[in-house]
């Protein structure tokens, strides 16, 4: 599909954004067909490109750097002089969304704020996402993935408490305020339709974590329980003769009861019937569900299970995943050649359009690649503006 024809054709992004929370957010923007401006720093660009300590033109086009960037342009501009504020000021008179991923107070102090720019362009909306939020007692604080994990409460609870406490280990912090990123700054630009004003979009790590756990929040808030989901009683992983399976104990009327015939045991659910009781004998009955497990393969017992309706999976690596028909069906790798890298498969978009599938139309950029052409277009763009 041309890209004209996508859902944010038209729409023009300014892109101070580094690393994971920012990237992943411009990415979907482009992937929807904005025209996304990447602004990096002359000679080192986003801190992705020397993610592995290397500085050479393969390793600053790497794998990570790659999966976060497609459908950009890369200009390189050095902010803090003369020339290139101007630079950054007029494409601000030509732009829609500015959005930058810096801790708070940044943006301001370079001259890049929602105040001034907005004198520039009133119709600007500039999105930020930082670690606490532009204010508060954290607001100055540096914020990191494994960080916001520990402050929201999420790193603290695991499925038993004989299990250390631990780091996630994907960004799943980072992901999530991209996604609301793109959430806010997809709200500002349909609310500029009825204002003709640009606005604020702030969102947080931070916040982004402690609305992940709205259920458990409103639980804590109501009856100071702990909602735990990892530690139902009728939940676990298990390792079998070839690998692992995980079984999820719930949304049924008897779940212990199927369970127990799944697994070729006696029924157990008459002597704890309540999950309660479930509860207070939890390492009991995991212990048995254990056992049992270990005596047979995967494929064996998640046939049995699945026969229970019961909710029931294995436990695969991303490898796996990533090879899976049902990855291939949903269109989730992307085959791209990158002048750099080579071939090389990123992930594709979770967001699926029937009038507009999204693509690949444009390489990761390297370093700079595009700065003559957006210059060029800006001179242009703003001797047009002048005639108006």
């Amino acid at each position: 599909m041309s890209i004209n024809n996508m859902p944010l054709s038209g729409i023009r992004v300014i892109d101070f954004t580094q690393v994971m929370l920012g990237p992943c957010a411009t990415q979907m923007l482009g992937d929807f067909g904005a025209d996304v401006i990447k602004v990096e720093r002359p000679g080192t660009g986003d801190l992705s490109r020397s993610f592995f300590g290397e500085t050479s033109e393969e390793a600053m086009n790497n794998a990570v750097f790659v999966s976060l960037n497609r459908n950009k342009r890369s200009i390189e501009i050095n902010s803090k002089s003369d020339v290139g504020r101007q630079q950054i000021l007029d494409l601000v008179r030509t732009s829609d969304v500015v959005v930058d991923n810096f801790r708070a107070g940044v943006m301001d102090r370079l001259g890049f704020g929602y105040e001034a720019l907005s004198q520039v362009n009133p119709r600007i909306i500039c999105a930020s996402g930082t670690g606490y939020g532009p204010n508060g007692p954290y607001a100055h604080k540096g914020g990191q993935d494994v960080l916001a994990q520990a402050m929201s409460g999420v790193m603290e609870k695991t499925q038993d408490p004989s299990i250390p406490k631990s780091i996630y280990p994907t960004t799943l912090c980072d992901y999530s305020a991209g996604m609301h990123l793109v959430q806010g700054i997809l709200a500002a630009l349909l609310m500029r339709e009825k204002t003709g004003r640009g606005q604020k979009v702030e969102v947080s790590l931070y916040d982004s974590m402690i609305a992940m756990q709205m259920q458990e929040a409103a639980q804590w808030s109501k009856h100071h329980e702990v909602l735990n989901w990892a530690a139902m009683p009728l939940t676990g992983v298990f390792d079998t003769t070839d690998g692992a399976i995980v079984i999820v104990g719930a949304f049924k009327t008897n779940p212990l009861r199927d369970i127990c015939t799944s697994l070729e045991i006696g029924d157990l659910s008459p002597d704890y019937p309540t999950l309660e009781v479930q509860r207070t004998n939890k390492p009991f009955l995991q212990q048995i569900f254990r056992d049992q497990i270990a005596t047979n393969s995967s494929a064996y017992w998640l046939e049995r299970l699945e026969a229970q309706d019961l909710l029931c999976a294995p436990v695969r690596t991303l490898g796996d995943a990533l090879v899976d028909k049902q990855t291939e069906v949903n269109n989730m790798l992307w085959p791209i050649d990158h002048p750099v890298l080579g071939p090389i498969k990123v992930v594709g978009s979770p967001v699926h359009l029937s009038d507009a599938p999204m693509q690949v139309h444009r390489l990761p950029p390297r370093l700079g690649e595009h700065t003559d052409e957006v210059l060029q277009d800006l001179a242009t763009r703003l001797s047009i503006k002048a005639t108006e």
